[in-house]
């Protein structure tokens, strides 16, 4: 070897890589482990892992240590919904069944449920004061075993105080929100509007999606359902992970065939 000692250790770490002794998912020796191999400092160790993680070669995770990047395959979510069999959206039911139609085995956290004032930025989405009270009910789900998304629903406490009491409790309703607030109330979702953005990851986001970074980004929907009056009876905002994550818009006839994504082993 010759150069630069931190160009020497690199370039090492990156040939274990690519012959597989590094296998996808591994963690990278400690920096520790690496001082004492290499015979180098610790800021020498740290600028050898930079080309790598500059090169999506490995991923640092604060708090766990370095580990060599994983092969991701995309999840493709369908926001709009598909006119013939009412799929589409990213949320329960059309979640779980785009995942199988992906070949890919979806699962979901347990809901946490949490009452709250409500924030100015969710009061926004509802339409609503400022620490009006509200229902919120969180989710994490994941895809082939992996993180995949973070999901939050806002509701009015004036529809639990309608008989919609299923939404303070912590499990699965089995209908899906949307149908149970028509079969209760008789209050019935007819549009929804998205607003989809890129952000920085937050730093417990980073971690549960096991991102490598204060530069890894992450795509918020922010989904407000409207009922046939015109009121905001619900605010979704979901995070998604930018590295895993698709998202398909269908408008107008579109064939049969291209509504929904092929299985991932069909994409490139």
């Amino acid at each position: 070897m010759s150069g630069p000692l931190w160009r020497d250790i690199s370039e090492t770490l990156r040939s274990r890589i690519e012959s597989g002794e590094l296998a996808p998912g591994a963690q990278l020796p400690t920096e520790q482990d690496l001082m004492e191999e290499f015979g180098a400092g610790r800021n020498t160790v740290r600028q050898a892992l930079q080309p790598l993680i500059q090169r999506g070669m490995v991923t640092a995770q604060p708090g766990r240590g370095t580990f060599v990047t994983e092969k991701i395959d995309p999840f493709v979510t369908t926001l709009t919904e598909n006119p013939r069999t009412g799929f589409g959206g990213g949320e329960g039911a059309a979640y779980m069944s785009e995942a199988s139609l992906q070949q890919r085995l979806a699962r979901n956290g347990p809901i946490k449920v949490e009452l709250q004032m409500a924030t100015p930025y969710i009061a926004r989405g509802l339409g609503v004061e400022p620490g009006t009270p509200i229902v919120s009910r969180h989710q994490e789900r994941f895809i082939d075993g992996r993180p995949w998304s973070r999901q939050s629903s806002h509701y009015p406490m004036t529809l639990v105080e309608a008989g919609a009491a299923l939404l303070l409790q912590a499990v699965d309703i089995d209908q899906g929100p949307v149908a149970y607030l028509e079969d209760v109330l008789g209050i019935r979702q007819v549009g929804y509007q998205d607003l989809v953005l890129g952000r920085p990851a937050h730093p417990d986001e980073a971690a549960f999606f096991r991102l490598s970074g204060p530069g890894s980004l992450v795509f918020e929907q922010r989904r407000t359902a409207f009922s046939i009056d015109g009121r905001r009876i619900r605010l979704t905002v979901t995070a998604y992970p930018a590295d895993r994550n698709r998202f398909l818009i269908n408008e107008g006839i579109v064939p049969e065939d291209a509504m929904s994504p092929p299985p991932s082993k069909e994409r490139s």
